[in-house]
C-alpha cells in the first residue's frame, strides 16, 4: 500500500500486529491478599520447563500458574495505540467458524432458545464471486444469477431461514443520507460532509483526526441499516425479539467486522447486537468449499423474481460501486434547482480522485462534491477540509505539513468560485473503493487457492500482515460484474427511478421513526485518546 511522503516514524508505529507490542494495560483480579513483610518484595515471577510462568507469593514459596492475557474486541477499538491491528483480533472473534458454531449449535425452529438465523450479502461481495466464477469457467456469470445460487447454499447447507442482500437497506441509508445533506446546509451541521459508510475511514479519523468528525456523516452504512431492518422492523413483523434472530453479514472488507462491533450498533435491553456477525466474501467462499458447493452449478429458477419476495432485489444506485453516495446527492440538488444545471466532472487524480461540480445558467457554483478512495487520497482531503474549514489538522501523516498549510483560515475568506470549498467528499479507505476491499476475492491462483502473478503486481506473499489490493485489471473485472448490463460507470440516478421502493421506505421509516429515528438510522463517533507510549516507539 502506497503512503503520502509527509508519513513519519510515529505514522508507522500506529500499523502494528497484536502481539508483545500491544501497550493496552491488562488488569487480572487476585483471590486473596496476604500480608507481606515491610520492604519485602510482593511476588515472584517463575518460569517452569514447559514455558509457563507462575506467581510465586513469598511467605508461601506456593505457585499460582498465570492466565494468558487476553485483549477483547472492545479493549482494541477503544485503544489507539494502533489503526489495523484489531482485524487481526476480528478474524478470531467474527469468523465463518463461528458462524458454523453458532449455527450447529441452534436448536430446531419451535423448541426454547431456537434463533432465526437471518444471512445479508452486500452487492459488492457478490461482484467478487460473480467475477471469480466468470474467470474460472470462461462463462460470464452475473450477479442475479450468483445471488439465487448463494441464497441455495444459505439454506440448504447452512440452515438460513432468510437471505437478503443490502441494496434496499442501502436504498434507505443513501435517502437518509441526502435527508442530513439538506439539514447541514440548511445550517444544521458542519460542512463539507464527509462519507461514513467505510469503517476503515471512521476508525482511522477517531483515532488520528479527531477534529474531523464533526464532517463526518453521521447516518449509518447500509450494513447497519440493514441491522436495524432485520432486528426491528422483519423482527417486530416474525414476533421475534431482536436477540432472538442471529444475523449474519457477508462483507467486502474486514473492518465492517469493526464497524457491527461498534458499542451504538449494540441493544443493551436484548444485550445483542444488529448485526451478530461479518464474514467477508472470501470467508463465504471458504465455506462453500468446505460445504463442498459448487457456485458454478444453476439452480432451479435463478431468472425467476421470487413472489413473495420482502424487499426489493438487487437495486441500482448509479454512480459508483461504493454506494453512489456523491452521486445520488448530485441527483437530488439537481431535481430540487429551480433551473437546469450543468454537471462537469474532473480528474484530480486517476480514477480515485474526482471533482464533480454542479453550476446553473449563469455560471455560479451550486454544489462541489468529490470521490477520494484510497489513503494517500484521503490524507490530501483530510488537509485540504481542514485548511478550508479554518480547524487545525491534528497528528497523523495528514498533519505533517508546513506552518502556512496549519494555519488557521478565517471565515468568508475563500476568493472567488475557484476557491471555493467542497460540500460533499465520498470518502473510501481502499484504492477502488469497496469492490477492491481487502474481504474480497484476489485474482486466481495465490497462497490462498488462486493463481496470480504475484512477481507482476510487486507483492509478496510471504509477509502476510499488511494489506494486498488486487490489481487493476482485476479490479476492471469486479467492476464489470458489478455494472453488469449498464454503463460503467452509469450516470446519476434519477430521484423517481425506483417508485416502489420509495414506497416500502416511507411505510418502514413511518413505523420505525418519530422520537426512535436518530438511534435507528444515525449514528455517533467519539475522539479515542492517545495511549501511545513514548519508549513503547521502535526506532
Amino acid at each position: 500500500m502506497a503512503f503520502s511522503g509527509a508519513l513519519t516514524l510515529t505514522d508507522l508505529n500506529d500499523f502494528i500486529t497484536p502481539a508483545a507490542a500491544c501497550i493496552k494495560p491488562v488488569e487480572q483480579v487476585k483471590s486473596t491478599e496476604v500480608a507481606k513483610a515491610p520492604g519485602s518484595a510482593p511476588t515472584e515471577i517463575m518460569i517452569d520447563s514447559a514455558g509457563s510462568y507462575f506467581e510465586v507469593e513469598e511467605a508461601s514459596k506456593a505457585g499460582k500458574k498465570l492466565e494468558q492475557a487476553q485483549i477483547s474486541l472492545n479493549d482494541c477499538l477503544a485503544c489507539s495505540g494502533c489503526i489495523t491491528s484489531a482485524e487481526s483480533v476480528l478474524i478470531t472473534l467474527q469468523s465463518h467458524t463461528e458462524v458454523l458454531s453458532v449455527l450447529g449449535a441452534n436448536p430446531a425452529p419451535g423448541e426454547c432458545g431456537h434463533k432465526t438465523p437471518v444471512l445479508s450479502i452486500a452487492p459488492q461481495a457478490l461482484a467478487s464471486l460473480a467475477a471469480a466464477l466468470s474467470s474460472s469457467s470462461h462463462t460470464p456469470t452475473d450477479m442475479r444469477r450468483v445471488y439465487r445460487r448463494v441464497q441455495a447454499f444459505c439454506a440448504q447447507a447452512l440452515g438460513f431461514a432468510h437471505v437478503f442482500d443490502t441494496t434496499f437497506a442501502r436504498h434507505l441509508a443513501l435517502r437518509e443520507h441526502a435527508r442530513e445533506f439538506a439539514e447541514r446546509r440548511a445550517g444544521g451541521g458542519r460542512l463539507p460532509m464527509l462519507a461514513s459508510a467505510c469503517p476503515g475511514w471512521v476508525c482511522y479519523a477517531e483515532k488520528a483526526h479527531a477534529e474531523m468528525l464533526p464532517f463526518i456523516a453521521r447516518t449509518k452504512s447500509p450494513q447497519q441499516v440493514m441491522g436495524t431492518l432485520v432486528k426491528e422492523w422483519l423482527g417486530a413483523k416474525w414476533g421475534k425479539r431482536p436477540d432472538e434472530i442471529y444475523h449474519v453479514s457477508v462483507m467486502p472488507c474486514y473492518d465492517k467486522k469493526l464497524e457491527a462491533s461498534r458499542t451504538d450498533f449494540q441493544n443493551e435491553l436484548y444485550a445483542t447486537r444488529d448485526v451478530d456477525c461479518v464474514i467477508t466474501t472470501g470467508e463465504l467462499e471458504l465455506l462453500m468449499r468446505e460445504k463442498g458447493w459448487d457456485l458454478a452449478l444453476p439452480v432451479p429458477g435463478e431468472l425467476d423474481a421470487p413472489p413473495d419476495a420482502v424487499f426489493p432485489e438487487l437495486m441500482e444506485h448509479p454512480g459508483t460501486s461504493s454506494g453512489s453516495y456523491l452521486h445520488t446527492l448530485i441527483a437530488a440538488l439537481a431535481a430540487a434547482a429551480p433551473a437546469p444545471v450543468a454537471h462537469t466532472t474532473k480528474i484530480v487524480r486517476g480514477a480515485d480522485y474526482e471533482e464533480h461540480t454542479l453550476t446553473d445558467a449563469a455560471g455560479a457554483v451550486v454544489f462541489r462534491g468529490a470521490k477520494c478512495y484510497g489513503f494517500r487520497n484521503l490524507q490530501n482531503v483530510v488537509r485540504k477540509v481542514g485548511r478550508e474549514a479554518g480547524v487545525q489538522v491534528g497528528r497523523g501523516a495528514a498533519g505533517r505539513m508546513g506552518g502556512g498549510l496549519r494555519a488557521r483560515v478565517k471565515k468568508g475568506a475563500a476568493a472567488g468560485e475557484e476557491g471555493r470549498g467542497y460540500d460533499y467528499v465520498e470518502v473510501m479507505a481502499c484504492p477502488g473503493g469497496c469492490v477492491n476491499g481487502g474481504g474480497q476475492l484476489k485474482p486466481p491462483a495465490d497462497a490462498e487457492g488462486y493463481e496470480r502473478d504475484w512477481a507482476r503486481s510487486g507483492v509478496d506473499v510471504l509477509p502476510a500482515p499488511d494489506a494486498k489490493w488486487g490489481d487493476k485489471e482485476w479490479n476492471k473485472r469486479v467492476e464489470a460484474a458489478y455494472w453488469h448490463d449498464l454503463p460503467t460507470p452509469p450516470a446519476s440516478p434519477t430521484p423517481d427511478a425506483a417508485p416502489d421502493a420509495d414506497e416500502l421506505a416511507e411505510r418502514i421509516v413511518h413505523e420505525l421513526s418519530g422520537e426512535r429515528r436518530e438511534k435507528l438510522f444515525r449514528t455517533e463517533y467519539r475522539a479515542v485518546e492517545s495511549q501511545v507510549l513514548g519508549l513503547a516507539v521502535k526506532w
